[in-house]
């Protein structure tokens, strides 16, 4: 599989200046809550991070998935920033205000970035937590020994199996679901397992962002000897009908291999679980690590750990 070589970027600057608008109109209609957004310097380019909560603490750190960024977590804000920091970031190689301006070749050059973003906010426990793409990322950063790091929840992950053809297929499904209008658009969502068709602003933005090249590396799949390697708290969330991973097995995996984690399938929800559940997501963070195991769990919605 080929290595990227060279930096993720808009196909020119007409199309970046019409993105950036859609970005901003978006982010105005949806962020619930004042925030303060900061560019960050990192080993690979330039991070877009908004920051919003009390001024200290130890914070919870938003990585989205493949072709995302900090507005996919919209959700999230209020409620994490009523106790804790929050560090909500777009993520290198995603469509968003961050800039890369050095290829990421490697986990530990997509780790690294986020090193710098926790070192330039002055993070020493975060609790980071990354989806699909940002939860490999999250992984990277912790087995990369960057340090900074408290706890990871990660959400529908990346780099836990191979790349299924089925997950190909949902995201070719979305993509082609994407343009059709409004009430057919939603209405799909539920026929192609993908909630994300039922956010119209997201939809948007994810539609400006085709002239956008992503080029990231493809996780590889953990071994178990590189699973046993985490030293912090993990908890892993999963879609019981991910296109990603089939939820079951992996779950099974875990259970063996890192006894301690928390595991737990969501029923109801695909790979899109970050805005299919994000009631759910926001309390399993905020409880998370300490959550006391429940009395009964069935096997699509079970707690490990």
């Amino acid at each position: 599989m080929r290595t990227p070589d060279q930096p993720s970027a808009f196909t020119s600057d007409s199309a970046r200046d019409k993105y950036y608008a859609v970005y901003d109109r978006v982010l105005g209609e949806l962020w619930p809550v004042p925030v303060d957004a900061v560019d960050v310097e990192t080993r690979a380019g330039t991070v877009r991070v908004h920051r919003a909560g009390p001024a200290e603490g130890d914070p919870v750190v938003l990585v989205a998935g493949a072709g995302a960024n900090a507005l996919a977590w919209y959700r999230y804000i209020e409620p994490l920033a009523r106790t804790r920091p929050v560090l909500v970031v777009d993520p290198l190689g995603e469509p968003g205000r961050s800039v890369q301006r050095r290829p990421l070749a490697t986990g530990a050059d997509v780790g690294g970035w986020i090193t710098d973003v926790l070192a330039e906010a002055g993070a020493e426990r975060a609790h980071v937590t990354g989806f699909s793409a940002g939860g490999w990322a999250a992984m990277e950063q912790h087995l990369g020994g960057g340090g900074r790091v408290a706890a990871l929840t990660l959400v529908d992950p990346g780099g836990f199996a191979p790349l299924p053809r089925r997950f190909i297929r949902w995201a070719l499904a979305g993509a082609l679901a994407s343009t059709l209008p409004r009430t057919l658009r939603h209405r799909m969502a539920g026929v192609v397992s993908n909630g994300v068709l039922r956010e119209d602003a997201l939809v948007e933005l994810m539609r400006a962002g085709w002239s956008f090249r992503r080029r990231v590396p493809i996780p590889p799949t953990y071994t178990d000897d590189q699973i046993r390697a985490a030293s912090v708290p993990v908890q892993v969330l999963l879609g019981a009908r991910s296109a990603l991973l089939d939820a079951q097995t992996l779950a099974a995996r875990l259970a063996a291999v890192v006894p301690s984690w928390r595991v737990e399938i969501v029923p109801g929800t695909g790979h899109s679980l970050p805005v299919e559940a994000p009631d759910l997501v926001v309390d399993r963070i905020l409880t998370f690590p300490g959550q006391a195991r429940p009395e009964t769990a069935t096997p699509e919605h079970s707690t490990n750990g």
